[in-house]
C-alpha cells in the first residue's frame, strides 16, 4: 500500500508513462494523418465523442466505487481480526493461566491467513512461530487459516478442562475465535468473489475505444496541438480505469493491495512482547510503500 504521497505520484507516473506514450503515438498518427494527408473521414462530430466521455466517466465512477468498497472492507476485516487477536492473547494469559503456545499459534494465524489470501505457500513465519506437530496439521489441510483456529480451539478446550475453568470463561475465548472466523470468511468471500465482468471488462474495453476515438474527434479543433490535448483528457481516462482495477483485487501482490504482511507483523509483536518472547522487527515502508 503506498503510504508516502511523493514516492506515490512516482510511482502512478512510472505506471502511466506506458499508456501515455501509446497515446501520443497515436494521436500523432491521427494529427498527421489529417493535417498533411486530409482525410476527410477523419472529420467526425464532436457530439458523440462528448456524450460517450460522460456516460464512461458515471461507469468508471460506478465502478470504481464498488472496486474502493471491496478494498476498504478488507482492511476493515483485518482490522477486526487484529483486535480479536489481541484480545485472544490477552484471555489466554488473565483466563486461561498463560499458555504461550497459543500465544505463538494465534501470532501465526495473519501470517498463515495472508499466505492462503494470496496463493503463496507456507512461509517461514508460520514455521518459526507454531510447534512441528501443530505445523503438520495445519498444513495437512485445504484451508490451513480454518484449520490453525481449530488448532488453537482445541488447545483452549485442553486447558480448560485441565484446570476446571468455568464453562463461561471458555465461552468468552471462544467467542473470539468465532469473530476471527467469521472476520476471515468475510476475506475469503471477497477473494472467492471477483466483480462481475460488466464491471471488471467493460469499463477497460470502453476506456481503451475512447481513447482510440477521442483524437479523431478533437483533430479538427485542436489541429497541431492535438496530442497535447487528447493524451491528457486520454490519460484521465487510463487512470480512472487503472485505479478500479487496482482496488478490486485487494490482496494481490501490488503496491496498491492491502499492506497484509505488515498489518501481520504487528499482530505478531503484539502477541509476543508480552509473554516475554522476542518478536522480530516491525516492517518499515520501503519507496514509500508498505508491504
Amino acid at each position: 500500500m503506498i503510504v508516502n504521497r511523493p514516492h506515490g505520484l512516482a510511482i502512478l507516473f512510472r505506471e502511466s508513462l506506458p499508456p501515455l506514450f501509446i497515446l501520443t503515438l497515436w494521436d500523432f498518427v491521427v494529427v498527421i494523418l489529417f493535417q498533411i494527408y486530409h482525410q476527410d473521414w477523419m472529420e467526425q462530430p464532436s457530439l458523440p465523442i462528448s456524450l460517450m466521455g460522460t456516460a464512461l466517466a458515471i461507469f468508471l465512477s460506478m465502478r470504481n466505487n464498488a472496486a474502493y468498497n471491496r478494498w476498504w472492507e478488507g482492511r476493515t476485516l483485518w482490522g477486526a481480526i487484529t483486535n480479536n487477536c489481541r484480545s485472544f492473547g490477552r484471555e489466554a494469559a488473565t483466563l486461561l493461566g498463560g499458555r504461550p503456545d497459543l500465544a505463538r499459534a494465534m501470532a501465526a494465524y495473519p501470517h498463515v491467513l495472508r499466505a492462503a489470501l494470496r496463493g503463496d505457500q507456507p512461509n517461514e513465519d508460520a514455521k518459526r512461530l507454531l510447534s512441528p506437530e501443530m505445523y503438520e496439521k495445519v498444513f495437512s489441510c485445504s484451508n490451513t487459516a480454518n484449520m490453525l483456529l481449530y488448532q488453537i480451539g482445541l488447545g483452549v478446550r485442553e486447558e480448560v478442562e485441565l484446570r476446571g475453568i468455568d464453562g463461561a470463561v471458555h465461552g468468552t475465548v471462544d467467542r473470539i475465535l468465532s469473530d476471527i472466523a467469521n472476520a476471515q470468511g468475510g476475506l475469503e468471500r471477497i477473494k472467492n468473489t471477483p466483480l462481475p465482468a460488466q464491471y471488471s471488462m467493460l469499463p477497460e474495453i470502453a476506456t481503451h475505444l475512447f481513447c482510440i476515438i477521442l483524437p479523431l474527434s478533437a483533430v479538427q479543433t485542436l489541429g497541431w496541438i492535438t496530442p497535447l490535448g487528447s493524451s491528457i483528457i486520454g490519460m484521465l481516462f487510463q487512470m480512472l480505469d487503472r485505479s478500479g482495477r487496482d482496488l478490486q483485487e485487494p490482496f494481490i501482490k501490488s503496491v496498491h493491495a492491502l499492506p497484509m504482511l505488515t498489518m501481520a507483523r504487528t499482530i505478531e509483536r503484539d502477541l509476543l512482547q508480552p509473554i516475554g518472547d522476542t518478536p522480530p522487527p516491525a516492517i518499515q515502508a520501503s519507496n514509500g510503500v508498505q508491504p
